[in-house]
Parts: C-alpha cells; sequence; structure tokens
C-alpha cells in the first residue's frame, strides 16, 4: 500500500512538470509570433516610394492590345524580392477625357429649353390631313410612306413611328425642330397623331431620290465632290447647332439627282452634345460605326460623324459599298485594322487608356497599315486622284481628334473645282439679275 501510494504521487508530479514545460514553449512561441507580427505591420506601415506609387508591374498577356499597355507601364519595383514582382497588378487607368475641337459648349452657351428634350412638349395636329399613298419602306423604329397634304396637294413623306420610349420620339422632335431651315437638312413639316391609336408620326418635305447603289455606280468624279461637299454642309450646320447626327451612311442621305439636291434625313439617333458626357455607343450602322464605338469610348463627339462620312467616301470613289464589311461589330474593327494597322490601333488606345474587348485578342493578330493606292482599280480609278485620298486619310483616323472636322472639310482642294463653279455660277446670276434690272 506505501508502494502504490509512492508510484501515484511520482506521477503526479511528472505529468505537472510536463505541462509547465508545454506551457513555457507555447508562451515562448506566441511571443515570438506576436514580436513577426508587429515587425510585419511596422514594415507595412513604412511608406512606399515615388517608384512604387506611380509604377507598377503587369502580367504578360499573349493579346497585343494588353502587351502594348504592358511594354508601356512595366518596371522592377526597386528593393523588391523577385518572387513578388510578378504577382504586382497595376489598377486600371482611367479613361482619358476628350472633348469636341469646335462646337464644343454650343448647347452650354444656349438656354436648357434648347436641349432638354425631355421637358419639350410637342404639338400635335390631325392625321387626316394626309392621304397615303404608298410605302417606301421600313426601318427599326419606323415605317414611311408617300403621302399628300389633301389641303394643298402638295407631296409629303409620313414617317409613323413604332412604339419607343417617348423621350426618344421627343429628342428627334426637338432636333428636328432646332434644325429646320438648316443648310441640306430635312424639313420637318407636321408632327401628328392618330386619335385613336395616338401613333405619332412625322410629316416632312418629299424627296425625288434615286438609291444609292444605282445613284453611285453612274456618278462622276465631279458629282462625287459636288455632293460631298453639300453633305458636309449639313453635318457643318448640324454641328454648329450642337447636335450629333451619329447615323450619318447613304440611306440617310437623299438626292434628287435630277435637281441635284441632297438632304441629310432620319435624325431618330442624333443626340446633343455636351462635353464630357458619356454616349451610348450602340449607335450608327455597323458598316459606318467610328472606331471609337467598337472599342467603347464613350466620351465621343462630332467626330463620330467624320468618320461615317470617311466611309461614305472611300465606297463611292472605289466603287466598294460597303467599304468596311465586317459580319459583325468586332469583325468592323478587324477589318478597319486590316486598312489602317494594328500599330496604329493599339497607339489609340494607349493615348486615351481604352481596355480592349478581351474577344479581340485573337481576331486582330498584327496588321500593316495600307496605303490608299492600293484600293485604285481599273474600274474606278477615273474617280481617285490625290486629292481625294489625302481627303479620305484625313478623315478615316483612328483618334477622332485628328479627323477633320466639316468645316475644314470643306476647305480641302478636293473641292477647288466644286467651288469655282459655285463661284462662277453665282457671278453668271447676279450678270443675268443686273441686265434684267436694266
Amino acid at each position: 500500500m506505501l508502494l502504490f501510494c509512492i508510484l501515484l504521487n511520482r506521477l503526479f508530479r511528472g505529468i505537472r512538470n510536463s505541462l509547465i514545460v508545454a506551457l513555457t514553449i507555447r508562451t515562448a512561441s506566441a511571443a515570438d509570433c506576436g514580436h513577426q507580427l508587429r515587425t510585419k505591420v511596422a514594415q507595412t506601415n513604412v511608406k512606399p516610394s515615388y517608384t512604387e506609387l506611380t509604377k507598377s508591374r503587369v502580367p504578360e498577356s499573349r493579346c497585343p492590345a494588353f502587351q502594348f499597355r504592358a511594354k508601356k507601364s512595366s518596371i522592377v519595383v526597386e528593393g523588391e524580392p523577385h518572387q513578388h514582382r510578378a504577382s504586382k497588378l497595376a489598377m486600371p487607368p482611367p479613361t482619358v477625357s476628350s472633348k469636341a475641337r469646335v462646337y464644343t459648349d454650343v448647347n452650354t452657351q444656349k438656354t436648357r429649353d434648347y436641349w432638354d428634350y425631355d421637358a419639350h412638349v410637342p404639338s400635335w395636329s390631325n392625321q387626316d390631313n394626309y392621304q397615303l399613298v404608298r410605302k417606301l419602306g421600313r426601318g427599326k423604329y419606323s415605317e414611311v410612306f408617300e403621302a399628300v397634304n389633301v389641303s394643298n396637294n402638295e407631296k409629303v413623306v409620313v414617317k409613323i413611328l413604332k412604339p419607343v420610349k417617348k423621350k426618344k420620339i421627343k429628342r428627334e422632335i426637338k432636333i428636328l425642330e432646332n434644325l429646320r431651315g438648316g443648310t441640306n437638312i430635312i424639313r420637318l413639316v407636321d408632327t401628328v397623331k392618330d386619335p385613336v391609336s395616338r401613333t405619332p408620326a412625322l410629316v416632312f418635305e418629299c424627296i425625288n431620290n434615286t438609291d444609292f447603289k444605282e445613284l453611285y455606280q453612274k456618278l462622276t468624279d465631279f458629282d462625287i465632290r459636288f455632293y460631298v461637299y453639300e453633305l458636309l454642309k449639313a453635318l457643318d450646320y448640324c454641328h454648329s447647332m450642337g447636335i450629333m447626327h451619329r447615323d450619318v451612311k447613304p440611306h440617310n442621305v437623299m438626292i434628287d439627282h435630277q435637281m441635284r439636291k441632297l438632304r441629310l434625313i432620319d435624325w431618330g439617333l442624333a443626340e446633343f452634345y455636351h462635353p464630357a458626357q458619356e454616349y451610348n455607343v450602340r449607335v450608327a450602322s455597323r458598316y459606318f460605326k467610328g472606331p471609337e464605338l467598337l472599342v467603347d469610348y464613350q466620351l465621343y463627339d462630332y467626330s463620330l460623324d467624320m468618320w461615317s462620312l470617311g466611309c461614305m467616301l472611300a465606297s463611292m470613289i472605289f466603287l466598294k459599298e460597303p467599304f468596311f464589311h465586317g459580319q459583325d461589330n468586332y469583325d468592323q474593327l478587324v477589318r478597319i485594322a486590316k486598312v489602317l494597322g494594328t500599330d496604329e490601333l493599339f497607339g489609340y488606345l494607349h493615348k486615351y487608356h481604352i481596355e480592349l474587348d478581351t474577344r479581340f485578342k485573337d481576331l486582330l493578330g498584327q496588321q500593316t497599315r495600307k496605303r490608299w493606292e492600293q484600293f485604285v482599280q481599273t474600274e474606278n480609278q477615273h474617280l481617285v486622284t490625290p486629292e481625294s485620298l489625302d481627303l479620305l486619310d484625313k478623315l478615316l483616323r483612328y483618334d477622332h481628334q485628328q479627323r477633320l472636322t466639316a468645316a475644314e472639310a470643306m476647305q480641302h482642294q478636293y473641292f477647288y473645282p466644286v467651288l469655282n463653279e459655285q463661284t462662277i455660277s453665282n457671278t453668271d446670276t447676279k450678270a443675268i439679275s443686273g441686265s434684267n434690272a436694266t
């Protein structure tokens, strides 16, 4: 019994000593960890150098646009272990702002009621004043009819709007009212509503239009200069009024070739320009979309219309309609890059800090810029001149700020023959008027 008590006492003493040793080791370990943690916190509180704040490392990528940006921004951070450099990701830089080079503050200087179309209250006439004659066509947002004003037998065009947001209808009406009487702008005659269905319709002057697919094939060099100049008049006017058309294309340019009359129509996608405002990129028709739309750059301006005009000019002088024939919006940018080059595209993206959609990674490849002379062939050489190629080159630029404005384009030497003819015509008119007076 005594032996059993001695053994039990020694067992308890051994367990106690083991516990004390374990606790001592654990406390020392915790203290060491705390020291390491405090050291780590102290290290993280050290202010980074200027180099660390302003420069960062970006990972490699097979995407050409991404590689371009990586090359521009890559740097080894001073004093940083090599294994941690590759893991540092650069935050995407903010998109660079851009403002129109001309007519920047037109709407800022006008009263709010000029551009606040949401507050506009259109006045509606009775649709019974007009008798529909025949259907001319249909679009995404409307159906178009030839009609007659029953009160005076005047031929008109009636555009019956499909159900859309009231705000969009108000915008189109307000813009057309603001531009009424402008050079080569289609004239809004009336706004009417069906008394039962309340379907709105817009009434316009009637132009004896020739389908562009037929007309473009027989236009002379001078004809092209003349009509492009007339279109520039319309664009410069609407831009001077603070309005972007945003859907310039052959379908929206009515030409009465016999009367040599041109009108810019369909203002359904037009919008008031306000500097630094972001706009919807889902505008314009695919073949005439500017690169800014295709890369989702929302701070665009009037220069979008100048790209679309450039596409029209290219199709007219090269007899290739459309000139950039993409199968979808992605392919559209690829078609453009095959002409203007990918280096130039990446330069544009870098300038405005535009992040390219990853779906372009395997589509773009490496494209070399083509010379415009490469598009000259036997069947179109009579329409191509050094002046036409120079004008085209100054319109079809990736960088929207580098494109000619409408007013600048009108001063281009390509239009000298047109200006000379107009000068002679005006002189003859004055001479006839003078002889009649005597």
